[in-house]
């Protein structure tokens, strides 16, 4: 019983060692899921198998989110619904091994109903384990949460890098190309050699970048043929050991949070799927929520034409399918070093000035990927625009995610709940429409998105900013009476 549990010295290097265990954990079991995730617009093109399967996990996200974290906690408990859920994301990456529509979507399914219960759970773990730390060690617990999210970041963070260094790693080897995948490639190659002034000739930015459409002459691109089947299976099979061994990293390594949990109400007391609908559709009729409604959509479709568009338009088609991890190692290395970094100058600056930065950032990139016409020579180009972009993701989903925290004191839940809601809706749209829409209309569309939801935005700063010039006139109008 956790009533029982009697803490001893050593009770802060084992919460620190749960901690440590869970970040490492999510670390290598997102490894695995990020680095397949990047690559399903490009490798899985057949019937637009790969951009379906990423709206059907953000769509089951969004009724995972709000109908299963408090059943699946309250039956498991925090630390066997990370475990479980975990396992949830594996035939996501079984169906790489036979990658069709009728078996891609499905698994994505699972994966969406599997994160509602997992991020849940991981934040009610960090939260509760702060507060027995906090009476050990006289440290504000509020200070501990800040802390302890933190370090998981930390290693959540990384988990982008190394899942596409794996995956890069494998598609640039010569893995399967020896024997009679060689004479394939010399009988190819002299079918080629007919072709060859033309293929040497050919303007790739005619057919990719903001000019590539689903369906096209595209498809004749070589740097958009899928890899052979065997480099995608030994892919999948390193990632599958990677999502096992994160489950299992949990159920050995991770205390029960029973043990932290005496005297306070269990985390399973949430709010039931259809009260949380409830309270996340009653937000909206908040003016302040509203206006945050398309800068949260645009967060959402930014972030599936980065994993989808850029990846196949750009990287894959002019640049190559097997560099597409190491341009999104570069997007993720960015992504993690702004945030911390936009969080220092808001304490500087303010936040509009920040925003501003943010804005300016994707007016430059999205002009940019109008304009620029890719090419294999210009390298350089691909990283740095994936760097922009990690830059400007990192201050959008940081500063928004704290604003929706900061305008609504009291209704957090509500606040963030409408947050994921729009923001995978976001996503969704985006990823349904990818085999429908060209680059260029989807720019477009990107690009009024951003302008709508700054808007939104700045149209909040300034009622803020017009209700504290008003209190701050009628603070003084009273000290001038109570003068008189």
């Amino acid at each position: 019983m956790p009533a029982s549990v009697v803490f001893g010295r050593n009770e802060k290097c084992r919460i620190n060692r749960n901690i440590f265990v869970l970040g490492f954990a999510f670390m290598v079991h997102f490894t695995a899921f990020h680095g397949a995730a990047n690559l399903q617009s490009s490798v899985n093109t057949d019937d637009g198998a790969g951009t379906f399967t990423l709206a059907a996990i953000y769509f089951s996200l969004i009724l995972s989110n709000i109908f299963l974290p408090a059943v699946v906690i309250k039956w498991l408990g925090c630390k066997w619904a990370i475990a479980v859920s975990f396992i949830a994301y594996m035939p996501f990456i079984a169906a790489q091994f036979y990658p069709y529509l009728h078996t891609l979507v499905p698994a994505g399914m699972m994966v969406g109903f599997g994160g509602g219960p997992l991020w849940c759970a991981k934040c009610t773990y960090l939260s509760v384990v702060a507060e027995p730390y906090s009476k050990l060690s006289g440290i504000s617990s509020e200070v501990l949460v800040m802390r302890f999210f933190g370090l998981f970041f930390m290693f959540y963070q990384m988990a982008q890098i190394w899942g596409n260094l794996v995956s890069s790693a494998i598609l640039s080897s010569s893995l399967g190309e020896s024997t009679e995948f060689l004479l394939n490639e010399t009988v190819a190659s002299n079918a080629a050699s007919l072709n060859n002034i033309s293929v040497l000739t050919q303007d790739l930015g005619a057919t990719c970048g903001v000019n590539f459409c689903n369906g096209g002459d595209v498809h004749e691109n070589s740097n958009l043929q899928p890899p052979s089947a065997l480099k995608i299976q030994v892919i999948a099979g390193v990632y599958l050991a990677c999502m096992a061994a994160a489950s299992i990293l949990v159920a050995v390594g991770v205390d029960s949070l029973n043990r932290y949990n005496a005297g306070r109400q269990a985390a399973s007391q949430g709010k039931s799927g259809i009260h949380l609908l409830s309270v996340t559709l009653r937000q909206l009729r908040h003016k302040y929520q509203l206006l945050l409604l398309p800068v949260i959509g645009y967060i959402g479709a930014e972030q599936a034409f980065m994993a989808a568009d850029f990846t196949q338009a750009f990287v894959g088609c002019a640049y190559g399918i097997s560099n597409i991890g190491y341009v999104m190692i570069c997007f993720g290395v960015f992504n993690a070093l702004a945030a911390p970094i936009a969080g220092a100058l808001v304490k500087l600056t303010g936040r509009y000035p920040v925003m501003c930065t943010a804005l300016l950032l994707n007016l430059c990139l999205l002009s940019a990927l109008i304009s620029w016409r890719p090419n294999p020579d210009q390298w350089l180009v691909f990283y740095g625009l994936a760097a922009i972009w990690g830059c400007a993701d990192a201050v959008w989903l940081v500063q928004v995610n704290a604003l929706s925290g900061i305008l609504f004191p009291g209704n957090e839940e509500a606040a963030y709940s409408n947050f994921r809601l729009w923001e995978a809706t976001g996503s969704v749209l985006s990823y349904a429409s990818a085999p429908y829409l060209c680059v260029r209309t989807r720019l477009y569309i990107l690009l009024g998105l951003l302008l709508l939801g700054f808007s939104g935005y700045t149209t909040i700063e300034l009622m803020e900013y017009q209700a504290k010039r008003r209190h701050h006139q009628e603070r003084n109008f009273e000290l001038v009476s109570a003068k008189e």
